[in-house]
């Protein structure tokens, strides 16, 4: 039984309860019912704190109410006991048969275990890492290429359709800054001011004179100041850009959608945004410019969306591309965004509004920084970047796998400290190392199994699996659905990652108690095959856990 079943057999009872007044409720009072682990094992498979949800509504004491929906639950099969315990919660033991039912359940489920419906007929614009292609990526691009691509994962996994978006800012004064450095590098002066300095620049500079040259260009170097920047600049960040796709390819995550901001101004959209709202009057027009009455929709104060000198502010294109995604068939929008960048969330919100879109729509989801630490000291900068920490950097240090987990083992909204030393290791202390390793033992096991000629298909009783490792494995087990669910409402991916932890630690105490293979001359029994299905009910847990995050599931270590 799984805690779903669990808890819509809770549900049933309360529902029966009803129709025979022993609760004084509507049928419209019961929610969902919620059970969760108990914290000491000792006191059941599973609790439920309902009963003090429902006691007031029913006009009695917590107690009494459990107590009464106890003798229900008691008679129900698969149920082996139910107790009341404190002000009111119901502790619930399943019958071993009814845990371990779960066993077979997962591994016919297979790839499919865990998933769900909660977004199906959505399509969720997801915006992550779009960082200025002026340089490679650095951690806290990694941290979101991380992130962003396995909440795309789990969004698909509850059904929404999501689309991958990676915004170009080609329309601003850093790009301006990157072709300066070029030039200055390529002329062997100095790097400009808030020009960008490290290997790389010269690197990319001497790239763009070597292809201009085989190209039968004419020398770049003899073109006016003004046009040589042009030059440098145009084809600079083209090939800026192409690193960045190779090395988030590299790094597992590719993007549907590469948009170029100044798409939204050539093509007239921004413009086109901006004359509507005006007609609309969600505009004003106040000291020579036109201003977003964003404060009607939530925002601190009021913005300015076209400038007194008639150029468009920076929410001018926010809007046209809110707007652009929605007519893309977008209907939520999920942007991930920098520690810099909390004063977006209302004004995002209120570019939505302004254009009819609902603003909960919107989400922002604020990241934190990314610190790297080796032999206990600050890991500062790159050789190659020369004043930042690069994706490739962590890669080098450890794998893409290991960076992966790292980056997305914490909440986005929490400062990381990462240890290249520990991540590097093989040790049960390297998080990625003692998933991944779990994983390996549970295929070891299967292709033990298989040259002992131990086959799942030939028999399977579940009224076997009594050791108490079983039942704190199952349940276990039993949770990924509501983690993944959690995960997808709370857009908490790290959920996954400690989640698929609790199953490595249950399945090594469950692997060190118990035996899948025969010992000596022990007869193979139903017993072995069915813990059979266990372990391999355990293996597709994790494997669709790493799959969710983006990372491997070996086979070998």
């Amino acid at each position: 039984m799984t805690p779903e079943e669990l808890s819509a057999t809770i549900r049933a009872a309360l529902l029966a309860g009803i129709d025979d007044s022993d609760f004084q409720l509507s049928p419209f009072d019961v929610p969902e019912v919620r059970v969760e682990r108990p914290r000491q094992r000792d006191h059941g498979d599973w609790a439920t704190n309902v009963a003090m949800q429902l006691a007031k509504k029913a006009g009695t004491n917590p107690r009494e109410f459990a107590e009464t929906l106890v003798e229900r639950l008691a008679v129900i099969d698969g149920i082996a006991t139910a107790e009341v315990a404190g002000p009111g919660f119901i502790n619930i033991r399943l019958d071993a048969d009814a845990a371990g039912l779960l066993a077979k359940g997962i591994v016919d489920f297979g790839d499919g275990y865990g998933s769900g419906e909660s977004l199906t007929g959505h399509t969720v614009n997801l915006e992550f890492v779009s960082a200025n292609p002026t340089g490679p990526v650095h951690l806290g691009g990694a941290r979101w290429a991380a992130v962003g691509d396995s909440l795309a994962r789990l969004l698909e996994f509850h059904g929404a359709t999501v689309i991958r978006e990676y915004y170009f800012n080609d329309h601003g004064v850093q790009i301006d800054n990157f072709a300066k450095s070029l030039v200055a590098a390529i002329l062997g002066e100095d790097t400009p001011e808030n020009g960008y300095g490290g290997a790389y620049i010269q690197e990319t500079a001497n790239r763009v004179l070597i292809e201009a040259m085989e190209a039968g260009d004419k020398d770049p170097l003899e073109l006016p100041r003004e046009e040589m920047q042009e030059f440098f600049r145009a084809r600079g960040v083209h090939l800026m850009f192409d690193e960045v796709k190779s090395s988030l390819h590299d790094f597992g995550v590719d993007f549907d959608v590469f948009f170029h901001e100044d798409s939204l101004h050539k093509s007239g959209k921004v413009e086109k945004a901006v004359t509507e709202l005006k007609e609309s009057g969600v505009l004003y027009e106040a000291d020579g410019a036109w201003w977003l009455r964003s404060t009607e929709y939530g925002d601190d104060k009021d913005r300015v969306v076209i400038k007194s000198d008639g150029n468009p502010a920076y929410i001018a294109g926010d809007i046209a591309y809110i707007r652009d995604k929605h007519e893309r068939g977008a209907d939520r929008f999920i942007y991930l965004l920098g520690a810099d960048h909390h004063g977006y969330i209302a004004r995002l919100k209120a570019a939505a509004a302004a254009l009819g879109y609902d603003a909960d729509s919107v989400e922002v989801i604020i990241g934190q920084l990314v610190n790297l630490v080796k032999d206990g000291e600050p890991v500062r900068m790159s050789k190659r970047a020369g004043n930042v920490v690069t994706m490739a950097d962590l890669v080098d240090a450890t794998s893409v796998d290991a960076a992966r987990y790292a980056l997305a083992r914490s909440s986005a909204d929490s400062t990381i400290d990462i240890d290249l030393d520990l991540l590097a290791s093989a040790s049960n202390a390297n998080p990625v190392f003692y998933v991944q390793y779990a994983h390996a033992r549970t295929a070891g096991v299967a292709r033990n199994a298989a040259e002992y000629g131990i086959r799942r298909e030939d028999g399977f009783d579940p009224s076997l699996l009594t050791h108490e490792s079983e039942a704190a494995l199952l349940g276990v087990l039993g949770e990924f659905p509501r983690i993944v669910a959690q995960a997808v409402e709370f857009r908490e991916q790290h959920r996954i990652a400690r989640y698929l932890e609790d199953v490595a630690a249950a399945f090594n105490q469950w692997y060190d108690r118990t035996r899948v293979t025969p010992q000596g001359d022990e007869e193979i029994t139903d017993l072995h095959r069915t813990r059979l299905w266990v372990n391999d009910a355990t293996g597709q847990v994790l494997r669709n856990g790493l799959r969710l995050l983006g990372v491997s599931a070996p086979e070998r270590m």
